[in-house]
């Protein structure tokens, strides 16, 4: 999935990708509304797609007194998306509390000082509702599904668990081992121990290098003043945003929310605000050899990308989708006679059925981000799939054609814009990026972004030979 990392659900104990939470956009363009200063060749009418953007419902966003925002979308569905996102994941932790963040989600389900753990389950059930959390680097979110009518109850129940919840310690410690058997999963999955290996690697000095579960001996001895003490620092009224959508009236969900979420607290005068040291990407690599027959060499590599509100970053983006992905025997045209230029190297000067498959990828945070590539190949295919996709990368910046660019805008247009079908992910858009922006961006003016991009643009920012830049490798 574009522009994501690993999330982690509560409910189903297995990793899921949440969708894209909308373009990363240029910092100095934030504030203010579309640019007077694009390019004349980004004026040109908008398409039928753009005409229906200017269309889009509007976000409705309300400051409560304690700094937490409410925001809200309206759609023509029956049933609505209401959750919390919270600016609060793994690289707030230290090396002794991590995996905190992650083990608060588990425990939030409990169990609360109005709600036993039965009586949760049976009233979300008797709701017809659905419930649910996940965990990344740099969020945290606990959000419900329910019908219209249900509205200042599903609200109510994210209150609770997140207000008051008892943090039993024998819940606690039941799920030490439900977090253990999960890490076992997620080991069996090689892609995400690449990816987590990875962010090790590329950011080992910060804590943005930390796994999302944390180390075994961690989650065997985490205590239950640990997990207070990272809601006292992290879950406060500035770092939270109430977020819904679907037949959802703005002025009743701020009433809701000021009613249930009035009593979280707010950084106080004079307290300086969370700070986080820059972390610092390392070129280096990370290596492990095993002798399973017949397995697959799996392999990552990571340039240092930019953070959400970098001027670069939609074309961070573009650069992701022009590179596309690949997979053996999968899509409808041949790839041989794919537009994809990477695609058509691989397949041309490697034999055919060593390669099984390669997907760029581009993650951003708050002040860093990586960029780069994951494949998966027959071992006698490593160093030639590997020179192919370095080579690849690095001739974006000679020689993109303007053709490349706008196949690779049409088609992040189209997963932009694909992933916003349910009241969930228009929920979880509108969350993360009153986060990362201080604002919900407007289609038409995304659009209008992604016009301006051009072959130029990419060939200045697309990463150079490997030669001459670091970049981090882990497989």
């Amino acid at each position: 999935s574009f522009g994501s990392e690993s999330d982690r659900s509560d409910s189903s104990s297995t990793l899921v990708r949440q969708p894209l939470a909308g373009a990363m956009l240029p910092h100095r363009l934030l504030r203010g509304g579309v640019s007077r200063a694009l390019p004349l060749r980004s004026q040109r009418p908008l398409s039928s797609a753009a005409a229906a953007a200017l269309q889009h419902p509007p976000t409705q966003v309300t400051t409560l007194p304690n700094g937490l925002r409410v925001a809200s979308q309206q759609t023509a569905d029956e049933t609505l998306t209401v959750g919390v996102w919270i600016d609060a994941g793994s690289r707030f932790e230290t090396k002794e509390s991590n995996g905190a963040a992650h083990f608060l989600e588990h425990m939030a389900f409990k169990g609360t000082k109005r709600r036993n753990r039965i009586q949760l389950e049976q009233e979300i059930e008797n709701m017809g509702g659905h419930l649910n959390a996940y965990t990344s680097r740099e969020q945290t979110v606990y959000y419900a599904k329910c019908f219209k009518n249900d509205l200042r109850q599903g609200v109510d129940i994210l209150s609770d668990i997140l207000q008051n919840s008892t943090l039993d310690q024998a819940h606690l410690d039941f799920e030490r081992g439900v977090i253990l058997r999960e890490m076992e999963e997620v080991e069996k999955t090689v892609e995400e121990v690449i990816f987590d290996r990875l962010h090790l690697t590329a950011f080992h000095d910060s804590p943005l290098g930390y796994t999302i579960l944390g180390p075994v001996e961690n989650i065997q001895s985490i205590t239950k003043a640990q997990l207070r003490e990272y809601v006292q620092s992290n879950y406060t009224a500035d770092r939270m945003v109430v977020a819904a959508a679907g037949p959802v009236d703005h002025a009743e969900l701020v009433q809701y929310a000021g009613d249930l979420f009035g009593g979280f607290p707010q950084r106080t005068a004079g307290t300086p605000a969370r700070s986080c040291a820059l972390p610092k990407f390392t070129g280096a690599e990370l290596l492990y050899r095993t002798d399973e027959p017949g397995a697959l060499a799996h392999f990552a590599v990571g340039y240092e990308g930019v953070p959400w509100t970098h001027p670069d970053s939609l074309t961070f983006m573009t650069i992701q989708s022009i590179i596309g992905s690949y997979k053996r025997g999968e899509g409808l045209v041949p790839a041989e006679l794919s537009g994809n230029r990477l695609t058509n190297s691989i397949v041309r000067n490697i034999d055919s059925g060593l390669t099984e498959s390669f997907a760029a990828f581009n993650t951003c945070y708050k002040d860093t981000g990586l960029f780069g590539f994951y494949a998966q190949c027959e071992e006698s295919a490593v160093a030639g799939c590997m020179g192919e996709l370095l080579h690849g990368v690095s001739t974006l910046a000679d020689c993109v054609t303007d053709e490349e660019v706008e196949r690779g805008k049409r088609a992040l247009k189209t997963v932009l814009f694909g992933s916003l079908d349910s009241t969930t992910a228009i929920a979880e858009d509108i969350g993360r990026q009153l986060l990362v922006y201080g604002r919900r961006i407007p289609i038409s003016e995304l659009l209008l972004r992604l016009d301006a991009i051009d072959a130029t643009q990419v060939r200045r920012v697309a990463p150079g030979r490997p030669c001459h830049v670091d970049i981090a490798m882990t497989a």
